[in-house]
This record gives C-alpha cells, structure tokens and sequence, in this order.
C-alpha cells in the first residue's frame, strides 16, 4: 500500500516549485489525524463528492430549467467538465491535480435552482438582509451549512481548498482584482470554468435551436474552428460538426493559456508558492488576443442566448416560483421540514437567512413540486 507519507514524497519530487504540496498545506479549522493513504487535498475531494449539496447539482440548472430536456448541461455535468479542463492544465503546469478537483467540484456548490436567475431573485429579496451570492453560498455551505459530522459542522476542508471556494470568481465578478494572489491551483479553475461554461453553452444553444452555425460565423473563435473542420471532414452532419468545432474551441483556449501562464511565470520569475501570492497581478491568463476572442464570444452568448425570450419567459417562470415560496413560508414557518423548522426555533439564524439556505438548496425539480403542492389544492401535500 502506498501511504500518504509516500504521495507526499512524491508531490515533493515530482511537482513544479510553485505548485501547493499536500505536505506544505496550513491545515484544516478544526485538527484531525492525517488519514493513512490520501492527502489532505485528496480527501478535500472525497468530502465533496460525498456532500448532499454536491449531489443536488444534478438537478439544478446551468442555462436550461432541468425539464426542459436531458441533453442539456447541469451544474454537475458543468462542474465534472470544469474539473477534467482544470486537472490537465494543471497536469501540463506540473501543479497539484488533487488540490485543482477539490476546488472545481466544490465552486459550484451554492448555486440556487433555476440558474443565475435564481441567483438574482434570491439577492433581490435578501437585500436587506445581507444579500445572496452563489460563490459566498458555496463557502457557507463547506463551512456551515453541511452538517454530518460529530465535531464540526461544514466539511472541515483545508484552508487552501476554503480559499479557492471563498475567492472563486470570474473576471466579470472581480474586474479590479481582490489583492493578494491565490494559488495557482486555485486560479486556472476559474479560467477553466470559464472557458467550459462559454464553450459548452455555444453546444447547448445550437442543440436547442436557440443559435444556429450562421449567426455564430459573426464570433472568430467559432467562425476560424468551424471552417477547420469543414476543411478536414467536409462530409460531417451538423451534430459531429458542432461537437468537433466545440472541441477545438476548448483546445485552443487551454492551449493559449498554458502558453501564456508559462511566460508570465517566467516573466515574474514565480519560484515557489509565496512568489505567486506576492505577484502583482494573476499567473494563470489567456493571452490578450485570446481574451479578446473569448469576450467577443461572451458577448454573442449574452445577446442571442442568455437574453432568447424562450430562456427570458423561463426565468420568469423560475422567478414566480422562487418569490413565491419565500413568501408563503415567511408567512407560515411551520410548513417548512422539520430541520428547517428546528433552526428557526433555536435561533441558529435569522429567519429570512434559514428560508434563503433552504431555497437555495433546492434542485430545480423540487422547487417546481414544492411550489405545486403549496399552491394548487389538487395537488396532494
């Protein structure tokens, strides 16, 4: 059997000088005995997968409300490409692998039913009380609100792990930057969550007849990919097509990265974990040509995807569910589970912060169920 003190030795020998060792993390909150034959960020995943938040993202939506079709991305298909993009950068990086899933699979954790939508409606009304965010949702949910363990409550989960969750955003989220840098680990999952959710909505969106090849010819990125594989395999239906378009589009973009990344950690002369903290600005990074054709894509998405009016009168639909559970159980505590009902009671949180935890854990399905049995009197509670 190969121990933990084994990997170690192996992480040590083997990975880039900058890259988090397992034997070099700052420990968890609470102390607990190393396990005999996983490090501490191997277990970090394992407690992920293993968390009740981890297995309703198979039923909460990315773009498309989940009943709308099998075919299209949920957040744990997102989440399981997310992590597949991240572990090979970091693979070509020679960082830690372990650290990088633990991280992917937990960063999408606090995200509401219903997508962004849900994300907004929530905030709308939490606005006063201290407002809601999914990334902040997710640390909340390894920190607190996961509670199957004797001595802690949360996943007790290692502080470089909690500090990938905690300042896991998009350059849309951070425009200015947030200080300090994070690892590197930590940094190449939010760009290879961006690179999956653009690159996987362009597949979603011409799988639902929401975008279609001609209008996307106005996007370089797909226009250049595209045209490729005409060239390569003229005689391809459009369904190989895409799929073999899409697949370009991620390797180009994780290629430039890691080709970027490898010169701005040249240029810094990034040597050890502490030099990446201390750099003035992010390693990991799409060259700026590149970044130029990834937003250009974002902006195509945004226009004549996020804002169809079939995805619109969905959100629309998700926002009246969502108003109007919080309503009737603010109204009516005693209609909420019984755990629920039991963090109200002892006054573990305000109220409005319990009913916001508990929506927000919803998967899309239940939402719609919930929403059905409290409101239409045929429908059996």
């Amino acid at each position: 059997m190969i121990t933990r003190e084994e990997l170690e030795k192996i992480e040590d020998e083997t990975l880039a000088s900058y890259a988090q060792k397992s034997s070099q993390s700052k420990g968890r909150q609470y102390l607990e005995a190393e396990h005999p034959y996983r490090t501490v960020f191997q277990r970090d995943r394992d407690r992920v997968i293993h968390a009740s938040a981890f297995r309703r993202l198979q039923y909460k939506t990315q773009v498309f409300v989940n009943h709308e079709g099998d075919y299209y991305r949920t957040r744990i298909t997102h989440t399981m490409e997310v992590a597949q993009i991240a572990r090979s950068i970091a693979r070509s990086l020679g960082l830690n692998q372990d650290l990088t899933e633990a991280i992917s699979l937990a960063h999408d954790l606090g995200h509401t039913p219903f997508g962004h939508s849900g994300e907004k409606v929530l905030n709308e009304i939490m606005k006063n009380d201290g407002g809601f965010e999914h990334n902040a949702q997710s640390y909340r949910i390894v920190t607190h609100l996961e509670d199957k363990y004797p001595s802690f409550k949360g996943l007790n989960l290692s502080y470089e792990v909690l500090e990938g969750v905690d300042k896991h955003r998009t350059r849309y989220d951070r425009p200015g930057g947030d200080g300090e840098q994070y690892t590197l680990e930590a940094q190449i999952v939010d760009l290879a969550d961006e690179i999956a959710y653009s690159s996987h909505d362009i597949d979603d969106g011409l799988t639902s007849g929401l975008l279609d090849f001609e209008g996307l010819s106005e996007v370089s990125l797909w226009k250049r990919n595209i045209e490729k594989v005409k060239l390569h395999f003229p005689n391809l239906n459009r369904e190989k097509m895409k799929f073999q378009a899409v697949r370009q589009i991620i390797d180009e973009q994780v290629t430039d990265l890691l080709n970027e990344t490898v010169k701005r950690i040249e240029k810094f002369e990034a040597k050890t974990v502490e030099d990446v903290r201390k750099c003035p600005e992010e390693l990991a990074a799409l060259s700026p040509e590149f970044r130029h054709q990834f937003l250009e894509m974002k902006r195509y998405l945004f226009q004549n995807m996020y804002r169809h009016h079939k995805v619109t009168r969905m959100e629309a639909k998700s926002t009246k569910v969502i108003q109007e559970l919080f309503k009737l159980y603010e109204n009516n505590p005693d209609i909420l589970p019984t755990t629920t009902r039991e963090k109200i009671k002892n006054k573990q949180e305000p109220v409005r912060r319990v009913i916001c935890d508990y929506i927000a854990g919803m998967t899309d399905r239940y939402a719609i169920e919930e929403f059905e049995k409290l409101t239409e009197p045929s429908i059996r509670v």
